[in-house]
């Protein structure tokens, strides 16, 4: 059956698609509000992505899978893509195994941190993505309620036959002695109560259950069993201070943010209960596909709810998302809910500004190839700018006009390609001629030498340095071939050929950091190349003017004699001595005819 069949065959139903290649392997798993509509569009649209041009032409049968509704298509398309993690679907790169806290199901149920989840009827709060946060929590749980922390099977018979004897544990009170019947199971559970209440992020009834205790005790004039529970109450009430960050109405919320480039993007998960954030989370995520982040964000939400166990029925997320017809969507405008999403938005930057860190030392290769995609995207180049080129004049009060070309290769200064340029045909300080003769000698000589042209131009400059720039390109034949830009130094403005609107990059991106980095590295070398021609031409004395004597027959004179003056007046058996007979009677010589 061939596509064209296929896909008119296909119903006007929510479900889940997956496409096949010749030998039958799985490329893409997809959802669907209509799967007839969506599947047609892949192949009578035009892809701006070729990586999804690649896609439709080795597809060569499609299969299908109709669902009730759009949330069962999305549950269902996540978990095929786990299952068979198809070529083209984006990648949740987190193969990490988090720490649970675990409510054992037994009599008087043991509490303790793991990383296996057995199904025997046990709770299990989490996943915790920090070992040192649940330790803590557990911490705090055992400083609160003495509980057991034998394996012993505690079964009502058991104790009754005293089958088993106190510990240690006991002497020194962080156990009732329930092995022994010293502690009833009632009240054991009670405890466990206030615990998973703890877990959850929830202080209120164990703080008021302690304050009850402590007044109790006070009542009774008993100041040191008062003074216990309230240094409990102290560390209750630390430690929700230290979590909770936001408005307590605020309860039983999960937060989403996300933040792309072109290769990846970065997914991060608050849980809030009570004003408080109980679980965090960041992943990252390969694309494949020109997926948009709307895409990606509704995939990773599934994803991390189902990983997390999360059955919040309202989700704080930057911009609208489908996930389900139960859950109540909200984008927050401003207020305590906007800050919160602003906050998930800032961790996952600090993750992607860490994982670059890290690919920066591990894979210095991978972190070079999503710059330059990036500043391809950016900069909207035909190619990769894996050559670029600066340009930037140096004149100053009209003096010494000298212009600078630096070069960075894969984003990086390549300073044995620098050159310096001293401006030939140009009359004072006009940055517009300058550009252009150094734009048309830099390219004609590479021209001439068969040497690789750049894929990116920059000059320093606006609309009328780039103007200047393009004659010499199109006098060169080489317009259009190389692409080039402007900038503008008061507002960082990019200026391309032919459009009068500048473009304004992120103040934060790394494409315009590195623009940034070529301009002013030019005008480093620039300054430098001025200044030192600028020292050269006030070194010249009229020592200069003498025939066979150099530089440094001058300095060793000058250091010397500390004048032309006192060099005159020298008798010429003394400047024999110092600088040798020949240069000694050129100078000599010099003085004479001109007194």
């Amino acid at each position: 059956m061939n596509l064209e069949v296929q896909i008119k065959s296909l119903p006007n139903s929510p479900g889940v698609y997956q496409y096949y290649d010749i030998k039958d392997r799985i490329l893409y798993v997809g959802k669907a509000k209509n799967l007839k509509k969506r599947v047609a569009s892949y192949f009578t649209k035009n892809h701006e992505s070729g990586k999804t041009r690649v896609l439709v032409k080795k597809i060569v049968s499609i299969k299908h899978i109709v669902v009730e509704t759009e949330t069962d298509a999305l549950l269902l398309e996540n978990n095929l893509i786990k299952k068979h993690q198809p070529r083209y679907n984006i990648m949740l790169k987190d193969d990490k195994t988090y720490p649970w806290i675990c409510i054992k199901k037994e009599p008087f149920s043991r509490i303790f941190l793991t990383r296996r989840l057995i199904k025997d009827g046990s709770e299990y709060f989490g996943p915790f993505t920090s070992v040192r946060t649940a330790r803590a929590l557990l911490s705090l749980i055992k400083e609160l309620y003495p509980l057991r922390t034998c394996v012993y099977n505690l079964s009502q018979q058991n104790i009754e036959n005293r089958k088993y004897k106190i510990c240690l544990e006991y002497h020194i009170k962080n156990c009732k002695g329930a092995c022994e019947g010293l502690q009833s199971e009632e009240d054991y559970i009670e405890d466990i109560k206030e615990i998973r209440k703890i877990i959850k992020g929830s202080f209120k009834t164990s703080l008021k259950k302690f304050e009850a205790l402590m007044y109790g005790f006070s009542e009774k004039f008993n100041f040191e069993e008062a003074q216990k529970i309230k240094d409990k109450i102290d560390l209750l009430a630390n430690y929700q201070s230290k979590s909770t960050i936001v408005n307590p109405s605020i309860t039983n919320v999960d937060i989403f943010s996300i933040i792309t480039d072109e290769s990846f993007a970065y997914v991060n998960f608050f849980k809030i209960v009570n004003g408080s954030i109980i679980q965090s989370n960041t992943i990252e995520i390969k694309k494949k596909l020109d997926e948009s982040d709307k895409l990606l964000l509704e995939l990773a939400i599934v994803e991390i709810r189902q990983r997390f166990n999360s059955v919040s029925k309202e989700i704080y997320v930057p911009f609208i998302v489908e996930v389900g017809e139960n859950i109540k969507i909200t984008v927050p405008k401003l207020g305590d809910k906007k800050k919160i999403v602003d906050l998930s938005l800032r961790n996952a930057k600090y993750f992607r500004q860490e994982q670059f860190k890290q690919i920066q030392i591990t894979d210095p290769d991978r972190h070079t190839n999503r710059i330059m995609k990036q500043m391809q995207k950016d900069l909207r180049l035909g190619e990769e700018p894996r050559h670029i080129e600066c340009f930037d004049n140096s004149n100053i009060q009209g003096t010494n006009p000298v212009a600078a070309c630096v070069v960075f290769k894969n984003g990086k200064p390549s300073k044995k390609d620098y050159r310096h340029f001293n401006i030939k045909t140009v009359e004072g300080p006009d940055d517009f001629a300058s550009m252009e003769e150094v734009v048309h000698r830099r390219y004609k000589r590479l021209l001439e030498e068969e040497q690789n042209l750049p894929q990116l131009i920059v000059v320093d400059g606006g609309k009328g340095q780039l103007s200047s720039s393009l004659k010499s390109l199109d006098v060169l034949g080489l317009r259009g071939k190389i692409a080039i830009i402007g900038i503008a130094k008061r507002l960082e403005e990019i200026y391309y050929p032919g459009d009068s609107i500048p473009m304004y990059l992120d103040k934060k991106s790394e494409t315009l950091k590195i623009i940034q980095q070529l301009r002013n590295e030019a005008h480093r070398f620039g300054i430098n190349h001025h200044r030192n021609k600028r020292s050269k031409n006030a070194f010249q004395t009229e020592l200069s003017n003498i025939t066979g004597i150099g530089e440094k027959t001058i300095v060793q004179l000058l250091k010397k004699y500390k004048s032309v003056k006192r060099i005159m007046e020298t008798p010429l058996d003394d400047l024999q001595k110092i600088i040798g007979k020949d240069k000694a009677n050129k100078i000599n010589t010099y003085f004479n005819k001109k007194e």
